[in-house]
């Protein structure tokens, strides 16, 4: 067998992603061999490797892209891993319907920092959540299995909690306008118990600031009780001069502009 007659019969069978040893395996010639084969087919975009020696089958519809989409394989890459991940942020927003302008990468919560993949113009970006596997999540199918989701509280809560990986606040506060219509007070209670304490404090603030008062006040108990002292709304701003809100033990160190 030929490392194309092997990815012919992988695709026929429903499987699209592959590691070197698994062709090496299969095709039962020398690893120097083998591993020749699969550049040919790389260079015929045939195949695509997102990290080494891990491989994915390019369908003709993603041949221009040089890579199936990262939904297409993220899950296989995770198990070959052994970790535990779930998409995150602007990406399980745009799932969620609150996607105001789609995002350049699909971002995925890992369990420790992870270089971004850059596969033809399909681009992986890892943000790394110690934490991660207390998260509740929810699965979604794709054409080539199940794949794991943040909930739309997890997300509200990590967009304020990662918002250099979000397009930064002023994004942040237009995702969460139309983010919190997904939302369940009692699940986002659940979730800021998992989270730091300053996360609710912010995101109860920008709920408010767009309008969702009614989720914000299912954090405003939470906050009023667990929140020891004042934190500034942008972490990496300055606090000097910024106003002081009570309500959520907030200094308001930048002002916040959501889109219309």
């Amino acid at each position: 067998m030929r490392a194309s007659e092997y990815i012919r019969n992988l695709a026929a069978n429903g499987t699209y992603h592959f590691t070197t040893g698994d062709a090496i395996e299969a095709i039962e010639g020398n690893a120097p061999a083998v591993r020749a084969q699969l550049r040919r087919l790389k260079r015929q975009l045939l195949i695509a490797e997102p990290v080494r020696s891990f491989h994915v089958i390019v369908p003709p519809e993603y041949r221009r892209l040089g890579c199936p989409p990262a939904e297409h394989f993220i899950d296989e890459l995770a198990r070959v891993w052994d970790e535990p991940y779930y998409v995150c942020l602007l990406s399980a927003a745009e799932r969620h319907g609150a996607a105001h302008q789609r995002p350049q990468a699909t971002q995925v919560m890992v369990r420790k920092n992870r270089k971004n993949i850059d596969c033809g113009m399909v681009r992986i970006e890892f943000v790394a959540r110690g934490d991660l596997d207390r998260m509740p999540v929810t699965g979604v199918n794709t054409p080539r299995g199940v794949l794991r989701y943040s909930t739309p509280e997890v997300t509200a809560l990590e967009l304020v909690g990662y918002p250099g990986h979000a397009g930064g606040l002023n994004n942040v506060a237009t995702v969460l306008a139309e983010l919190a219509e997904e939302m369940a007070g009692d699940e986002l209670l659940d979730v800021a118990k998992l989270c730091p304490v300053s996360w609710s404090q912010r995101l109860g603030y920008l709920l408010e600031l767009v309008g969702q008062d009614a989720m914000a006040a299912a954090l405003h108990p939470f906050v009023t009780n667990n929140a020891r002292s004042y934190t500034p709304l942008r972490r990496a701003a300055d606090v000097a001069g910024g106003e002081r809100d009570p309500r959520w033990k907030l200094i308001v160190n930048v002002e916040v502009e959501p889109d219309e």
